[in-house]
């Protein structure tokens, strides 16, 4: 069970970074295109890939990560860089969940008839959002060393039942 969730974490997590990927390459079509139909269709597919990819792949994620952390040796609150990756990613799903809403209105307003090259985009957040999910993968394969207070008083009491358990020599 245990290699399931860490693989649909996998899974829910490199989706996530393929996803925003994909939504960059369509924010940066409509932030620089010049065909007004093809800007237009980058905003609206912008809005379809935010709903029913995006979003759904971060909660996933989150909530796959969590449960995926709780039931491995490193803990939830152990070390710092799982802390450090779970801050990031609640930050990262509070600013996405924030922004969908700009993302519906620039679709809506991309296809109610004025020129869609006019529209801002969303293009730093777009960046934003990439630098932090790459950074999220970097603190999952490198693993910097460093245990939070809660993961040493829990190495202190592993330590002491250790201790209690061997035998002592007659």
């Amino acid at each position: 069970m245990r290699k399931f969730v860490l693989l649909t974490h996998i899974t829910t997590s490199v989706g996530w970074l393929g996803a925003v990927f994909a939504y960059l390459a369509l924010d940066i079509t409509a932030t620089t295109g010049q065909d007004v139909e093809t800007v237009r269709a980058a905003y609206v597919a912008m809005a379809i890939m935010v709903s029913y990819v995006i979003v759904p792949l971060a909660m996933a994620s989150a909530v796959i990560g969590v449960v995926n952390a709780l039931g491995t040796p490193w803990g939830l609150l152990r070390h710092y860089w799982i802390l450090v990756k779970l801050l990031l990613t609640v930050f990262a799903a509070t600013v996405l969940l924030i922004e969908t809403s700009t993302v519906h209105h620039l679709a809506d307003t991309a296809t109610s008839g004025i020129d869609p090259r006019e529209l801002p985009g969303t293009l730093l957040h777009s960046i934003g959002g990439s630098v932090v999910l790459l950074l999220i993968m970097v603190l999952s394969v490198y693993k910097p060393r460093g245990v939070t207070r809660h993961g040493w008083r829990r190495q202190q009491e592993q330590r002491r039942q250790q201790g209690k358990q061997q035998p002592t020599p007659a």
